[in-house]
């Protein structure tokens, strides 16, 4: 008989989310931002454990695989939706703050591209 764990997490009482600021004090993300992001990364990760139970039975490689290939589809949704609030929010708001902020936040954004591309 096999007795299953139970996520602790899953039964302990839910915190609001905080907003996290960056030294100015501007948000980085919404609450409502981080609340959908955050459903998108509880989806996955119950993804990878199952993913990982495939791999501790022997499945076959192909299903293995395809679900390999949605994880990281999910997480590249994800990225997305970061990169989109990134420029839409920090880079904007960089561009106001005159050149040389202008400068490093389109620095950033090439770098953080180039990340995305490999």
């Amino acid at each position: 008989m096999r007795i299953r764990r139970v996520d602790q997490t899953a039964l302990a009482p839910s915190r609001p989310a905080r907003v996290a600021t960056v030294t100015n004090g501007d948000p980085m993300l919404g609450t409502s931002e981080q609340q959908a992001l955050v459903t998108r990364l509880n989806r996955i990760e119950g993804q990878v454990r199952g993913i990982r139970r495939m791999v501790q039975e022997p499945r076959l490689c192909i299903e293995i695989l395809q679900q390999l290939a949605a994880a990281e589809a999910a997480l590249n949704r994800i990225s997305l939706v970061v990169f989109k609030y990134h420029v839409d929010n920090c880079v904007n708001e960089g561009a106001a703050k005159g050149e040389v902020e202008r400068r490093k936040q389109l620095d950033e954004l090439v770098d953080i591209f180039d990340r995305f591309s490999k």
